[in-house]
């Protein structure tokens, strides 16, 4: 049997429809995507809502605040060199090239020991010392940066001094030279602000991450989802073309059909409300 198919106003048979509707569906691919992306929003949105506002109450609720200290310190000429009035390059290319063995020094137990030593009040030994200092250089200078963090400032302006001045001190029995001065230290009463918690870098983290997270459970779903909603799925899955579809009856338009029924009225002598009695 031939079936042919009327479709805005032309006649197409059922072969030629098959074959239209499976091109336009692969056509529209980046259109389903969209409309699962449609259908899940609501989803996405309260899930992204929330992630971020939980990011936010824990950074600043339940994080401490931490504060930073740092010095400066100088790897220059020794006291002989400086007496001369050329500038040996190569003495400086040296001295930049001992920062790296200098930024090993200040972390053992030479300089961290005499630190904890002379240093009792900071509650602190050698190896919670290590653990706070971070040193660090700019490159192509002879500048070091000693730093340290602490949920109190003062503190960490302790420490970081004493460690300059410590290791400022040793590096002279150490390698018998004196090249290493510090350009400042760090201001006791100053009132920095915190440098963590990063609420702005932890609510856009929580945003990207749930975003994508959300995103990729909505696809996840859509692909779960095996039951069939429109022609072109019957199309896609059976291979078959739709004859008719049954459209589906919310409540409220079933109710307002079966009371529009009840109130219609029927004039006397209609054929259809007589009967005849034997």
């Amino acid at each position: 049997m031939y079936i042919s198919i009327v479709l805005r106003g032309y006649i197409y048979p059922a072969e030629l429809y098959l074959m239209e509707e499976y091109r336009v569906s692969n056509e529209l691919d980046l259109r389903q995507y969209m409309a699962v992306l449609k259908k899940r929003l609501a989803l996405i949105l309260l899930s992204v809502f929330i992630c971020s506002a939980a990011a936010a109450a824990f950074s600043l609720l339940f994080q401490d605040p931490v504060y930073e200290a740092s010095t400066k310190i100088i790897v220059n000429q020794t006291a002989a060199q400086t007496t001369t009035s050329q500038l040996d390059i190569n003495q400086i290319n040296s001295n930049i090239m001992m920062i790296n063995t200098y930024k090993e020094i200040i972390k053992t137990p030479a300089i961290l020991d005499k630190v904890a030593e002379q240093y009792p009040q900071l509650g602190l030994t050698a190896n919670e010392l290590s653990r706070k200092i971070q040193v660090n250089s700019v490159n192509n200078t002879q500048v070091m940066t000693l730093v340290v963090q602490d949920v109190d400032y003062k503190h960490a302006a302790h420490v970081v001094n004493a460690v300059s001045k410590v290791f400022q001190e040793e590096i002279q029995h150490i390698f018998k030279v004196e090249n290493v001065s510090i350009l400042n230290e760090a201001v006791l009463t100053e009132q920095p602000n915190p440098v963590s918690p990063n609420v702005v870098l932890n609510i856009a983290i929580a945003f990207i991450v749930s975003l994508m997270l959300t995103v990729g459970i909505s696809f996840l779903l859509e692909y779960l989802d095996d039951t069939i909603k429109s022609e072109a799925d019957v199309m896609q899955y059976l291979g078959q073309p739709t004859l008719a579809m049954i459209s589906r009856m919310s409540p409220e338009d079933a109710n307002s059909s079966q009371l529009s029924k009840s109130k219609q009225t029927y004039k006397a002598g209609e054929l259809e409300r007589v009967s005849i009695e034997k």
